[in-house]
This record gives structure tokens, sequence and C-alpha cells, in this order.
């Protein structure tokens, strides 16, 4: 074989291999093996004679269980065919997004009830409104003129729905997933690499692992005794927070132009998360097929029995269909999915040009008057809005609320005026959150990744689900 690999392989380009390859492996051993001095200082860094400050060997960020990579970059947001509908709520504006992480699938039933059995073990006892606020309302099933019972008796319950879409979770129960999510894989991550051990039967109420918690060193555990020392967050071993995207990077990794493009040139536009116009594939062995599972016409649902490409009675094993070009599974069809932002009709008007979103509300810490860490009355790190007090002086913000701000109404423009959008005088206010991605039950317009329809954050129904994603840190992977 290795006679074989000098013949084919010309000598010049296994020159050229070895000079590609040598700083790379130099620069790999630099980093990561033995001691290291500071660049600046000249002292060993970890050295106790230098007080122990040393660089972690971890230097890249590693992807979250069930997560893909998305490549950032710059795209035309919003709207870019005909607005049929005449909303005039997602003009098209380009715009930049950072690299990031985002679940290739929607977060099913199985999944879900593995959130609620955490939360009835833990809180059950003493804190049982924890599970009942975070449960699904099943309710969304039921239709006045329609015998949906069953579905509201087994779609969150029965094994054979357990890797359908969860729906009937509202904005806010999903928010509250990502949050949870966040602490377990953190805590297994911990577990994994031997710096904690866990104990199921000291779980309860307000002890259990929460990521702020450890790193603010309110947390102990068992920590094992060979290990004897805690992760810090400059250590790079625990992941950032698992979160809802928002509506730029959903839309963005909905489109999927990385499959499109070539010298930074998009050589074709995109109406739906796969190339060209049609709602059925193309490819010869797969000819004929829907791409996603949508409503074709009036009462037709699902198509004719027997067909071979049946749409799904209603949702959909989270794995059907077709992946787009970033392995993400039904970013069009099954069920809509909640977003991050806050909704206005006219946020296009003033949007940032880099990660653009609207919703920030920028807090901080509570601290008690000694400068204690504030818990809630389930164990969870307190935070607290910004006040302008506290902002006085900085010249990128001036307060802690943004959610109205320059968001197309006339007052907005004035520094005292009010909003246009008042809580609970109107259905587009400051608890109003951006779904997208169409369902099972929609038509083939709202498909595309740029429409947008918004629903109260407090709010459910049988055709919204979600997934979640988390931040890349650092630089981004080629």
């Amino acid at each position: 074989m290795i006679k074989y690999f000098f013949k084919k392989v010309p000598i010049l380009t296994l020159v050229l291999m070895s000079i590609m390859v040598l700083p790379s492996c130099e620069w790999t051993r630099n980093v990561f093996s033995g001691p290291e001095k500071s660049r600046t200082t000249g002292w060993s860094l970890g050295d106790p004679a230098a007080g122990e400050y040393g660089r972690s060997q971890i230097q890249h960020q590693d992807p979250g269980p069930g997560m893909v990579y998305i490549e950032g970059g710059t795209f035309v947001m919003g709207r870019t065919d005909d607005d049929v509908m005449f909303d005039w709520n997602n003009m098209p504006r380009r715009v930049s997004v950072a690299s990031f992480f985002m679940d290739e699938t929607e977060i099913t039933n199985f999944e879900y009830r593995e959130y609620l059995h955490w939360l009835s073990r833990v809180f059950r006892v003493t804190h049982p409104d924890v599970y009942i606020n975070a449960l699904p309302d099943t309710l969304v099933w039921r239709d006045p003129l329609a015998y949906n019972e069953p579905f509201v008796e087994n779609y969150l319950r029965h094994p054979a729905f357990d890797d359908y879409p969860v729906v009937g979770v509202s904005w806010v129960q999903a928010a509250d997933y990502a949050s949870w999510r966040t602490d377990r894989v953190n805590e297994w991550i911990l577990y994994q690499n031997g710096y904690i051990e866990i104990n199921l039967d000291d779980q309860r109420a307000t002890n259990y692992f929460t990521t702020q918690a450890y790193l603010a060193g309110h947390y102990e555990g068992l920590v094992r005794d060979e290990m004897g020392q805690r992760v810090r967050w400059e250590d790079g071993l625990l992941l950032p927070r698992y979160r809802l995207p928002t509506e730029a990077e959903w839309e963005f990794a909905a489109l999927g132009l990385i499959g499109t493009t070539a010298d930074e040139n998009i050589e074709q536009g995109r109406i739906y998360p796969w190339s060209g116009s049609n709602l059925r594939s193309t490819e010869r062995r797969s000819r004929g097929q829907f791409l996603a599972n949508f409503q074709r016409g009036p009462g037709d649902i699902s198509g004719i029995a027997g067909s071979g490409n049946h749409s799904g009675e209603l949702t959909m094993p989270v794995f059907s269909y077709w992946p787009n070009d970033y392995g993400l599974y039904n970013m069009a069809g099954n069920v809509n999915e909640w977003v991050k932002d806050v909704y206005r009709p006219l946020s296009h008007e003033t949007v940032a040009d880099f990660r653009p979103f609207r919703g920030n509300v920028f807090r901080t810490v509570a601290r008690d008057d000694e400068g204690n860490i504030l818990f809630d009355d389930i164990g969870r790190v307190q935070y607290e809005e910004i006040d302008e007090e506290e902002v006085q002086g900085f010249r990128n913000y001036r307060q802690g609320n943004f959610t109205d701000y320059r968001d197309g109404d006339q007052m907005s423009a004035i520094a005292d005026g009010q909003p246009v959008y008042p809580a609970g005088e109107t259905l587009i206010n400051n608890e109003a959150r951006v779904y997208k991605g169409g369902s099972w039950k929609d038509r083939a317009y709202w498909l595309s990744p740029g429409t947008r329809r918004f629903l109260d954050q407090n709010k459910s129904a049988n055709d919204i689900g979600f997934r979640c994603a988390m931040d890349q840190i650092g630089r981004p992977a080629n």
C-alpha cells in the first residue's frame, strides 16, 4: 500500500503536503503540550509560583447533543417572492448572521416528556405547580366540528407518537425547556468528566444543579475526591445557553443557501428550504414525492390513500422527508416553530446589520445589600432589569428594555412617548412572539422561510412546536 501511494503521488505534491502540515503540528504542540510561558510576562502558566493561572486545553466549542453546525454569513432576509397576502410585514433587507448551532429536528413528545419527568421527580412534593405549568395544552386538538379526542388523549403520551413534534407548548414553556436543557447538559458534562457525582435522592426542592449556581459557587453536589476542583467558565468545558433561535437565524438556517453558493455567489435563490419552485422532488428515485407535509387544498391534508406519497394525517415523525443543506429536518411543514423575537410588523425599517433581533431586555444578576446572589423559591438565580441609573455614561445603550425601540410607530421616535402597542389593548404588544415555517394544516405559501406570523407568548396551538439553538463561541469552523 505504501509503495502504491508513493508511485501515484508526485514528489512535489509530497513536499507541499509536508510544508502545509508541519506548521500546523508545531502550533498544536505549543498550545496543548507541556508547560506554556506567558508571551507578555515570561512566567510559566499554571506554575504555583505564578498564581497557577494557565491556559485551558480546550480551544474550541463542541456542539450540544442533537445539534448541527450552521455556518453563518450574509443573506437577504424577508419575502423575496410575491407577497400574496399583502401583509408587507417582512420586507427584504440584507443582514449577516453569526455561526451557531441548531437542533436538527423539532423537539419531540418523548424529549419533552423527559423534561416533564425530571420536573415531577424534583418538584412534585415541594412545588407541584412547576410541573403543572410546564404541561403542554393537549386541548389544542379539540375542534367544535371534528372528532379529535384521540389526539387529546394520546398525542403527547402514547409511545406511537414519541418521535412526533411536541405541540401545545407556549413560547414561555419552550424558553423554560431550553433553560432546563442547558443545566442538564452541563451537569452531564461535569459528571462524564469526573467533576461531580450524581445522587438522585438529593435532587429535591432547591438542591439541584444549575449552571449559574454552580459557576457562582452555590452548588457543590457530590464532588469526586480525586478531582478536588471546580470547573470555571474560563476552562471552556461547559456549553453556553440553549435558547430559541432568533428570527434571522431561523430563516437563514431554513433557506440553507450554503448548498447553492460558489465563490461567494448564490447561484440560485430559494423560495423554500430546497432549490426550485416545486413542492415535489425532481430527483430520479423520488420524483413526484412531496418534500414536506402541508395542506394541499380544501379538505386535502394527506392526499389519496395508497398513493405511496402520504403526507401524514397531521404531523409526521421529525426525521420524515429530506433535510436541507444544513442537515435540518422539517424547516418547512410538519409544525410551525417559535423563534425568540418579539413581533413588530414594521421591524424591517430599523434592523441591525449583524445578528438582528427584537426583544432585548438587558438584565443583571440580582443581589442583596451585601452583594449576595439572590435565588428564587425553586433555586434559580434571579435577574433584574438594568435601570437607567446603571447605564449613565454608556455610549452603546441608554436603557434596559429595547422591545419598543424604533419599532415603526410614530411615538417610539419620541424619547418620552408611550408605545403604540400597549399590552392588553392590541394583539401586537411586547408579548407577541414570532413563529415561522408552515405546518401540516397550512397552505404552501407559509412554507417559505420569509413568511412570518405571531401569537401571544403564553398561548399555544396544535401546529406550533419548537427547536433550540446555541451560540457558537470563538472562531467559526471552516
